[in-house]
């Protein structure tokens, strides 16, 4: 399908100190679809300021590794998922883009040829969404809801906001894919709002069509504390309302309570800046 479509295909790996688990990602990846079949012409992780040996052991598995503050390093940068992608635009060719997270202990290089199928197979399609069976903490057993983000904040404001996208299992999976033709027009929210702004972006520029989702199987990941699923659930709101033409606040920060922190409350910025389209980047 690659050979007469004649895309070429980039497997971006966003990561922040994950020395643990972006090895075996990289060298799976590699060893089955670089090396054992053609599939896979460029192989790159982002590493977003990493405090750990994140670059060096994918570079060591296979990658090419470039640094979030050494890209396009005139323009800034931000710590974020949504800025690594972003300026993923500006070292790869590729003409189809697929993400893949770095925290991965549960899955397969088919999660790469699943997402690449519908792209390759119709034109039409712009953007390709993972859903799976995600293994939860206790006892190892796999759980069809997508994710506390997901259930509780991101499809109910599908369901409220853009009931046409209701149908999408996983608004915020990690594991997406889309043409760099669309990627390079749309702008980036620096952070985790980047799977929704690009799921509802798609939609509102080019309808529901231009939009597959893939059933990967399952999949274990890293889970992330309550604190920090609130600054991710801010950021998706923040998104969410800038879609929607409401104001965004030009500064957010949120209070957070817990009992080490001095006085009980410590404060987070969120992080609801965004980057514009890359092609309007000198």
């Amino acid at each position: 399908m690659k050979e007469r479509s004649g895309e070429s295909v980039g497997v971006v790996i966003p990561a922040r100190d994950e020395e643990a688990s972006v090895g075996e990602v990289v060298e799976r990846i590699r060893g089955e679809l670089m090396e054992t079949a053609p599939l896979v012409d460029e192989l790159v992780v982002m590493d977003s300021l990493s405090s750990d040996g994140t670059a060096d052991r994918a570079r060591r598995s296979g990658a090419v590794v470039h640094s979030v503050a050494q890209v396009r390093s005139d323009l800034g940068v931000y710590a974020g998922k949504g800025e690594a992608l972003w300026k993923s635009l500006f070292v790869t060719s590729s003409s189809v883009l697929v993400f893949v997270d770095a925290d991965l202990t549960e899955w397969g290089p088919h999660f790469v040829t699943g997402l690449l199928g519908p792209l390759l197979g119709d034109q039409k399609t712009l953007l390709v969404k993972g859903f799976y069976d995600r293994v939860l903490d206790i006892g190892g057993e796999p759980s069809t809801q997508g994710g506390r983000v997901t259930e509780l904040v991101a499809r109910p404001l599908l369901a409220m906001r853009w009931p046409e996208l209701s149908a999408v299992v996983q608004p915020l999976a990690g594991e997406w894919a889309i043409r760099r033709s669309l990627f390079e027009r749309l702008s980036v929210p620096v952070g985790y709002g980047v799977e929704f702004a690009t799921l509802v972006d798609t939609w509102s520029q080019h309808g529901l069509a231009a939009i597959a989702q893939v059933d990967l199987g399952r999949r274990g990941h890293r889970h992330q504390t309550v604190h920090d699923l609130g600054l991710m659930a801010t950021e998706i709101l923040a998104v969410a309302d800038s879609r929607s033409g409401l104001p965004a606040p030009r500064q957010v920060e949120l209070a957070q309570y817990g009992r080490t922190a001095p006085g009980g409350w410590h404060t987070r910025e969120v992080p609801t800046w965004e980057r514009p389209p890359a092609v309007t980047v000198a």
